[in-house]
């Protein structure tokens, strides 16, 4: 049912044997009874119909309800399918959606051929959560002729709310069965600027009128209000003043952030009429509110409600049916004149807001940067669906955006508050779970906690051994997109972690090893660090995640050999493929930025010392320059070093015991060598950034919470 202003308002004879002629006086007079009778049936039937439509027009659906199955029995043949088509609406305003379900496929299997009753029993379905079966029906109604483009665009809600249940937003919701009734409680809005007092309306037992509302067959209307304590629990609602409260329908009602004004709507009754609902404002006098009047745009022949005032105080939302818009009821704003003192005409909030269906209960961000109001035509789940809409200065030109399961349901859902800047507040829905009609509920979005934990592990014999040793001191870098770096070092079991990691954030990890970097086996020289890098990101994470990056590192040997450096006979020029050998000196150097090394040659024990050493000391010196002059390492960090033939791996002895003359060159190869030894770990980029870290993981410098 759409809620609209004060939520439900203005809104046997076939063969006789023959007879002796003595039977016949009877006979005639029997037949004049029965036609009596009949005559009889049917008028009172087309009177009680008569009634039916009248309270249907007027929008007392209860009432039409009930006089509609008083006249369905007596009815026509002809009139029988209007009627059960008229009780489906009723009882589909009303809620009732398994009834309106059911009057539906009755009308429907009794001939009634407006396309329309395929629409609203598509509705109703979708309202159930029946998405496949509403998918069904809003084709049959585009195929009896109905609008092809509100067919289409209830099937696209269709497809859309079965993607947002099967992966719902991470919001928590919860029924506030404290305050709310067995009767309708809805348009929860903050009271003061602290949030800590609430306002809302609620049609419970104890109203001010103390009169049962003819609309709706239930209670009246009116504005309640409740404050939490410091335990976070509400209060039992008490009444607003009779100024406010008073003997007709009262609700939705907007205070100001400075707490000197209330706005609310009030709907007045006449038997057989109805009345249009107007918006009112009352000023505080002391503790009270004083006298509403009804604020002066406002037409008495066109309804108005559903009042939401800006953090400022100068611009007053609200909903309306009048000239102008799109088609069903609009938001609309008006904006305050402080120098004349009066409110200025009403413009129409625009095309991405409004749509020829209706748009109602409009509230907004504290900056008023963003609309929320509730729509039964935007794309949605069912009923009523909560959107938002983005702009500035009234201004909005964005797409309307579904508030998507769990905020929208396949029920009613509207009027939503949020609590300042927090992602919690309050909303109204009469989705399965509460305590009787529409219910105030709470949402909040709860915080993610982000973590990444690791062990770094030696990847030398004891790995494989199949265990990799623990590697204490090794320095592990994390650097988020959002410009953040955290350095820490590991710990004795060679493990590291990071809390706090930011949501909609991707991190890379690298790690740093040094002299102090040690394990069991491998303590005096240390580690290089692994070129590999871990990135893990929060971003588009719906629930919270500890991250996992291991890490294995290379122990640090005497020598560690080049891939083959080919240089000509007697030529210490670098041939083209050996600059592609030296790529894998040059990797390890710009994955561990603090090691200084010593680039070494050697040749084979062929040839004289003195030229040998030359030689290998040349071939040396072309690497290192390399290294600097193309690939741009520091001069600091590389020592070009010849040994000609003074360390042969394989000696002259082993080589002349070779059998063939292709393998004994093939060890004088082995000792024509290009290779690289650590130094130290001791080099700093000058140039380098400049960052903090510690030993401490679960302390964050640059958290204000741990300042």
């Amino acid at each position: 049912m759409l809620k609209f202003f004060n939520k439900k308002l203005n809104l046997y004879i076939s063969h006789l044997k023959p007879l002796t002629n003595r039977m016949r006086k009877f006979r005639t007079l029997s037949i004049a009874v029965v036609v009596f009778a009949l005559s009889f049936t049917t008028a009172f039937s087309q009177k009680v119909l008569k009634k039916a439509d009248a309270y249907f027009e007027l929008g007392q659906y209860y009432s039409a309800i009930n006089y509609y199955k008083q006249a369905y029995a007596p009815a026509s043949k002809a009139q029988k399918p209007a009627i059960l088509y008229k009780t489906g609406y009723a009882s589909q305003e009303i809620n009732d959606y398994k009834g309106a379900e059911t009057y539906y496929q009755k009308a429907i299997a009794a001939g009634f051929d407006d396309p329309n009753v395929y629409f609203r029993l598509a509705e109703v379905l979708k309202n159930q959560n029946k998405y496949p079966e509403a998918i069904v029906e809003y084709n049959n109604f585009k195929a009896k002729g109905g609008n092809a483009k509100k067919a289409d665009l209830g099937v696209k809600s269709c497809e859309l709310s079965q993607q947002w249940k099967d992966a719902p937003m991470r919001y928590k919701i919860e029924n506030m069965a404290l305050i709310n009734s067995k009767e309708s409680d809805y348009a929860p809005s903050f009271a003061d600027k602290k949030y800590q007092t609430l306002n809302f309306t609620s049609r419970r037992a104890g109203n001010a009128g103390g009169e049962i509302d003819a609309n709706t067959g239930g209670n009246k209307s009116d504005i309640y209000e409740t404050k939490v304590d410091k335990n976070g629990k509400w209060s039992t609602p008490v009444l607003l003043p009779p100024t406010v409260d008073s003997k007709f329908n009262e609700g939705v009602g907007c205070v100001s952030k400075k707490g000197d004004m209330i706005f609310f709507s009030r709907s007045p009754e006449s038997t057989g009429k109805q009345l249009k609902t107007q918006i009112f404002m009352a000023k505080k006098q002391g503790n009270t509110w004083g006298e509403a009047q009804v604020l002066p745009f406002c037409i008495d022949t066109i309804a108005f409600g559903h009042p939401y005032l800006s953090s400022d105080g100068k611009v007053l939302y609200f909903a309306t049916r009048m000239s102008g818009g799109y088609g069903g009821a609009d938001i609309w704003y008006s904006t305050y004149d402080q120098k004349a003192n009066v409110w200025g005409k009403p413009v129409n909030c625009g095309p991405a807001v409004n749509t020829d269906g209706n748009e109602l209960y409009p509230t907004l961000s504290d900056d008023s940067k963003k609309l929320y109001f509730s729509s039964d035509t935007h794309p949605g789940m069912g009923g009523l669906d909560i959107f938002v809409c983005a702009g500035e200065n009234n201004k909005y030109t964005k797409p309307a955006e579904n508030l998507k399961f769990p905020l929208n349901s396949a029920y009613d859902d509207f009027s939503i508050v949020y609590e300042g800047k927090k992602n919690k507040g309050f909303l109204t829905s009469n989705r399965e779970g509460g305590k009787g009609s529409d219910d105030i509920w709470s949402f909040n979005l709860p915080a993610l906690a982000f973590s990444v934990r690791g062990q770094i592990s030696d990847e030398g014999d004891a790995l494989a051994k199949g265990k990799g040793e623990p590697v204490e001191n090794v320095k592990v870098k994390i650097v988020g997109s959002d410009g953040s770096i955290k350095e820490f070092t590991t710990s004795k079991d060679g493990s590291y972690k990071l809390e706090k990691l930011k949501e909609g954030t991707t991190y890379t990890v690298s790690t740093e090893t040094g002299p102090t970097s040690k394990s069991t086996t491998h303590s005096r020289d240390g580690f290089l660090a692994n070129k590999d890098q871990r990135i893990i990101s929060t971003a588009q994470m719906n629930a919270s995640k500890e991250f996992v990056a291991d890490f294995e590192v290379k122990p640090v040997v005497k020598e560690i050999r080049m891939p083959e450096i080919v240089y000509d006979l007697g030529s210490a020029a670098l041939k083209p493929e050996s600059k592609d050998s030296l790529l894998f000196l040059y990797n390890i150097l710009k994955d561990n930025p603090t090691i200084v090394c010593e680039l070494n040659s050697h040749t084979d024990t062929r040839g004289k010392a003195a030229s040998n050493m030359t030689l290998s000391t040349a071939r040396a010196q072309s690497c290192v320059d390399f290294l600097v002059k193309e690939k741009g390492i520091a001069t600091e960090r590389l020592v070009a070093k010849g040994y000609g033939m003074t360390m042969p791996l394989v000696s002259d002895a082993v080589i002349k015991n070779a059998k063939t003359t292709q393998e004994k060159e093939a060890l004088h190869q082995k000792n024509r060598r290009t290779s690289f030894k650590i130094l130290n770990f001791n080099y700093v980029d000058p140039n380098g950034p400049k960052t903090g870290g510690g030993k401490n993981p679960d302390k964050d410098p640059d958290d204000p919470e741990e300042e």
